[in-house]
């Protein structure tokens, strides 16, 4: 994980050389916002993880509670009504959500794990995420949205979720796709979704930022042009490039060499997790480890996707990479939770 944030920090600075300020400011804020994750970090890793059984209600209430005020008194960046923000610090409420989700899911799934899980035990669990769901679709933010189902989704099928259910489930998502389409759905998501269908359907309007992603991560060749030395991010034509696109970033001025270490430190962090979540000593553990790694994968993938244009952009950043002070705190919140298992576990 030192690797990954060791990472995230070059590209930031790297991206912060072509600024006119020269004042570093996000390198700055990201710098603070890993300091105080780690201070989080270690207090959860020391605390006894079996308290979050006991206020898995109070977290998943808590967290609606924030969906429910950022759409009334929130902030709108990117298209997207989901932020708080207080002079200079800002504050995304999803990311406290998905810890929510996570533990309400593994304590609800855990109750049910003497016998196969039911069409109703599996509608009920839907209905848990579907109120976050909803709530973040109002921003609209159709990226996170789609983490917390798929995370969802993930924990149903290790808690033991048959087969007859992901084809009903199949059915009730194609239903809800096309009603979201037509009535949660903003233009802007529209024009992305036609884009990954069509790169031609417009190539300088949304099409535009996968085109350079591609066109960034292309040049890298084996070494890439070195920090700071790149034309994509550093001429701007790679919008988001601290965000978004920072994979396509480190891909250019670090090279093929530079992305494979990025995936193997993420390998690596995903075998640790999984090895954690196989040694847990009962099911509310397992299913919390379960749904950290759905998580942190889920966002992986959908993040180097979306650079090489197999996916639509969706806004979702590279977890502890990409820029951003409310994801890296509660993303190593959610790797807390793991290691607290993992040392009660020795």
């Amino acid at each position: 994980m030192f690797t990954l944030l060791v990472l995230g920090l070059a590209a930031i600075y790297s991206v912060e050389l072509s600024q006119s300020s020269g004042n570093f400011l996000n390198v700055k804020k990201q710098f603070i916002a890993i300091g105080i994750a780690s201070v989080v970090f270690f207090y959860v890793t020391v605390s006894n993880y079996q308290l979050l059984r006991n206020y898995s209600l109070v977290l998943y209430v808590a967290g609606l509670l924030l969906l429910l005020s950022v759409l009334v008194f929130g902030d709108t960046i990117r298209g997207a009504r989901g932020w708080f923000v207080v002079g200079p610090v800002s504050m995304q409420p999803v990311e406290f959500m998905k810890a929510g989700l996570i533990v309400a899911l593994a304590t609800f799934f855990s109750s049910k794990a003497e016998r196969p899980l039911r069409v109703k035990d599996v509608l009920f669990s839907g209905l848990i995420v579907l109120a976050p769901v909803f709530l973040v679709m109002m921003q609209p933010d159709l990226g996170s949205a789609s983490v917390l189902v798929g995370t969802w989704f993930f924990m149903a099928m290790f808690a033991g979720m048959r087969y007859q259910h992901v084809v009903m489930l199949g059915v009730v998502g194609a239903v809800t796709s096309i009603i979201a389409w037509f009535n949660f759905f903003a233009e802007y998501q529209k024009a992305r979704i036609r884009t990954f269908i069509d790169p031609t359907f417009d190539p300088l309007g949304q099409g535009y930022n996968v085109a350079q992603a591609i066109i960034a991560i292309g040049s890298g060749g084996w070494v890439g042009s070195g920090l700071g030395f790149g034309t994509q991010s550093h001429l701007k034509f790679l919008p988001e490039s601290q965000t978004d696109f920072i994979f396509a970033v480190i891909a250019e001025e670090l090279g093929f060499i530079g992305v494979t270490v990025l995936i193997v430190a993420f390998s690596l962090l995903f075998y640790r997790l999984m090895r954690i979540a196989l040694r847990a000593s009962d099911d509310f553990t397992a299913l919390i480890v379960l749904g950290v790694i759905s998580v942190l994968f889920l966002q992986f993938l959908v993040n180097i996707g979306m650079n090489l244009g197999l996916l639509p952009v969706t806004g979702i950043g590279l977890p502890f990479v990409s820029y951003g002070g409310s994801s890296m705190i509660f993303l190593l919140l959610l790797v807390a939770f793991a290691q607290s298992i993992a040392i009660r576990q020795r």
